[in-house]
C-alpha cells in the first residue's frame, strides 16, 4: 500500500478549553438567624473566566496573573474529556491567546529560515558551490544530510514557539502547559495512524493514476539516502518528527484556535460547538498547507483535522503523537517496500 506520507515543514513539516479543578474556598458565612447561602450553580459550558489579576510573592504566571475565577469555579470539557488541573488551561483569555497565536506564526517563520541557513552550512560542510546548492534545493531526491540538517533548522522554531508560550503566557510548565502526558490508553493511536493511511490512500484511488509523481514528497523526505542515512531519517521521521510537530500544532495553534473561536460569552448552545469545529478545522487546514504539499494536501488536512479532534477531546498529545508516529511508519514501510530494502 502506497499513501501520502506526513512531511515535514521546509524539509518538509487539548482540550483546549480544559477542565478546571474546582477550589472551593472556606466554609460559607451563615448570616446571624438566617440559613447559609446555596452553593453556585454548575458553570455554564464555554464558560471563560475574566483576566483578573492577582497577586503572589514567587512572581510564576499563573498565580500572578491569572483569574479568581478559575480557582473557584469548575469548566467540563464539552466532549466529556477527564479534568485537567489548572496548569492545562492556556491560554486563558483572546489576548493570551493570540499572543500563542503569534508565536506559532513567528515559530513557523523562524523555522523555515533555520532550515535554509542549515541546509546552507551542511552545504559548505560538504564542500558545494551555490549552483550544487540550487539543484540540490530543487531535487526530487536530496541528499540525507541536506534533509537532516533542514529538519533540525524546522525543529527550532516548532518547538521554541511553544516554549516561548509557556514561559511568557503560561505557567512555564512546558508539559503541563502543552499537554504532554502519555497514558496506556494511547496505544489506540496505533490503530488510529494505521487507519489514517487506510482512508487516504482510499481517498486518493480514483486519482492516483493521474497525478503525476504521486510519491514524491514521501521520495524527497527519505532523499537519496540508503543504509545508516535512511534509517537515521526513518527513525526521525517516526519518533522525533510526530512528537515536534503535535507540540507545535496541536499543544501551541490548537489551543489558541480553540480559544479565538469560542464565543466571547458564556454558553453552551449551537455558537460554541461551531467555534470548537472552526478551530479544529482551522488547525488541521493549516497543518496541510504548511507542508507544502499541493497534491497531499487534502490527505493531510484530514489527518491532521483527525489529531486535532483527538486532542481536543482528551486534553492531551499523547494518543495524538502515536497516531502520527504510526501514520507515519506506515509511509516509511511503503518507500520500503517500493525501494527493496533499506540498501539499494
Amino acid at each position: 500500500m502506497t499513501a501520502p506520507t506526513l512531511q515535514v515543514l521546509g524539509g518538509r513539516g487539548a482540550s483546549i478549553v480544559a477542565t478546571m479543578t474546582e477550589i472551593v474556598p472556606g466554609a460559607p458565612h451563615t448570616p446571624a438567624g438566617g440559613a447559609p447561602p446555596l452553593p453556585p450553580g454548575p458553570v455554564p459550558a464555554g464558560y471563560v473566566p475574566g483576566h483578573q489579576a492577582i497577586g503572589h510573592p514567587g512572581g510564576s504566571p499563573w498565580t500572578a496573573g491569572r483569574d479568581v475565577a478559575l480557582e473557584q469555579t469548575q469548566h467540563r470539557q464539552p466532549f466529556g474529556g477527564p479534568p485537567l488541573t489548572a496548569s492545562g488551561v492556556h491560554p486563558v483569555d483572546r489576548r493570551e491567546a493570540w499572543r500563542w497565536f503569534l508565536y506559532a506564526l513567528i515559530g513557523f517563520v523562524v523555522g523555515q529560515l533555520a532550515a535554509a541557513i542549515f541546509g546552507i552550512v551542511a552545504g559548505g560542510i560538504a564542500g558545494k558551490t551555490a549552483a550544487q546548492m540550487k539543484a540540490i534545493t530543487a531535487a526530487q531526491v536530496p541528499p540525507e544530510w541536506y534533509v537532516v540538517s533542514t529538519l533540525m533548522g524546522i525543529w527550532i522554531g516548532f518547538v521554541g514557539a511553544p516554549w516561548l508560550a509557556s514561559r511568557t503566557a503560561g505557567t512555564r510548565r512546558f508539559l503541563a502547559d502543552l499537554g504532554i502526558r502519555f497514558l496506556a490508553i494511547d496505544a489506540v493511536g496505533i490503530f488510529i495512524g494505521v487507519g489514517g493511511q487506510i482512508v487516504v490512500a482510499v481517498m486518493y484511488a480514483p486519482f492516483r493514476n493521474h497525478i503525476h509523481n504521486f510519491d514524491g514528497p514521501a521520495q524527497k523526505l527519505t532523499g537519496s539516502s540508503h543504509g545508516g542515512g535512511f534509517i537515521v531519517i526513518a527513525l526521525a521521521t517516526v519518533l522525533v518528527v510526530p512528537f515536534i510537530e503535535e507540540i507545535f500544532f496541536r499543544g501551541l495553534l490548537l489551543r489558541a484556535l480553540v480559544r479565538l473561536c469560542m464565543p466571547r460569552v458564556a454558553t453552551a448552545g449551537v455558537a460554541r460547538t461551531i467555534g470548537v469545529v472552526v478551530a479544529i478545522v482551522l488547525d488541521g487546514l493549516l497543518f496541510g498547507l504548511a507542508h507544502g504539499e499541493l497534491v497531499q494536501l487534502a490527505g493531510l488536512a484530514v489527518f491532521g483535522v483527525v489529531l486535532a479532534a483527538i486532542s481536543y477531546r482528551t486534553g492531551r498529545l499523547g494518543m495524538n503523537v502515536i497516531s502520527h508516529a504510526s501514520f507515519n511508519l506506515v509511509a516509511v514501510i511503503a518507500i520500503l517496500s517500493q525501494r527493496g530494502g533499506v540498501i539499494h
